[in-house]
């Protein structure tokens, strides 16, 4: 790897800043011990951008992809989504600004057993207030045209594979239209061939919709494939070429 100095990563000159973190700390208490697991992080994510963020297993990369997409509020710092000042919000606007413009994707799919996959991608439009026949149309429409798994809108989560699993929460995440998509390990319970499909189809998605997607990942090959890589470590980005 060639490292650039630590610092402030940002996107390519000129192009839309719609992510900025500022200054990101994050501790956490273990019995007397204080854990520092983020120090000051600054990064920005451009539109239409793929960044992904490496580093070794517990150094934070989770912790702060849980800050950037306002899952978990930092002990300090910014994050600026489109303009918003996400954590100067209360908890309530907080919670609907974040199921606007936030799609998640993990590496265990939590999608609801007792629901069809058609069911489980309404849930979004449904908590926002959409009713249930515009949720179902959306839904419907992001399984068969986005991630092509029309013939399998009204299975539950024990009758697909893995890689079809996985499918239907990434249409889950895309269901509201967020203009940023957060993955942790998106791919990293699958096989290679599902791995492989889910990669091709999140850098599809960016270009169709000029979605930026921010990675968490230990697949090298994602992240060598990825616009801009970030390296976590000692509670910093550095910015990376792999």
């Amino acid at each position: 790897m060639n490292e650039r100095p630590a610092g402030s990563a940002g996107p390519e000159v000129g192009s839309r800043t719609i992510l900025e973190g500022r200054k990101i700390r994050k501790s956490y208490r273990s019995g007397s011990e204080t854990i520092r697991v983020l120090r000051g992080v600054d990064l920005e994510v451009a539109e239409g951008e793929i960044l992904a963020i490496v580093g070794q297993s517990g150094v934070g990369k989770s912790t702060l992809l849980h800050m950037l997409g306002a899952l978990d509020r930092p002990d300090s710092g910014q994050v600026i989504a489109d303009g918003v000042d996400v954590f100067g919000l209360d908890d309530r606007k907080l919670a609907g600004f974040r199921n606007r413009n936030f799609g998640f994707v993990f590496q265990f799919h939590h999608l609801l057993p007792e629901l069809t996959a058609l069911e489980n991608v309404m849930m979004p439009c449904v908590i926002s207030g959409m009713s249930t026949s515009q949720a179902g149309e959306t839904a419907r429409s992001i399984l068969s045209e986005e991630v092509e798994l029309g013939a399998r809108l009204n299975h539950r989560p024990r009758e697909l594979s893995g890689g079809e699993q996985q499918r239907v929460a990434v249409a889950r995440a895309l269901v509201m239209k967020p203009r940023l998509v957060l993955a942790d390990e998106p791919s990293g319970n699958l096989d290679p061939e599902s791995s492989e499909s889910l990669h091709a189809m999140i850098w599809r998605l960016r270009e169709r919709h000029r979605q930026s997607f921010v990675i968490v990942t230990h697949n090298t090959e994602l992240a060598r494939r990825a616009d801009r890589t970030l390296k976590l470590f000692d509670g910093i980005v550095q910015e990376v070429n792999i």
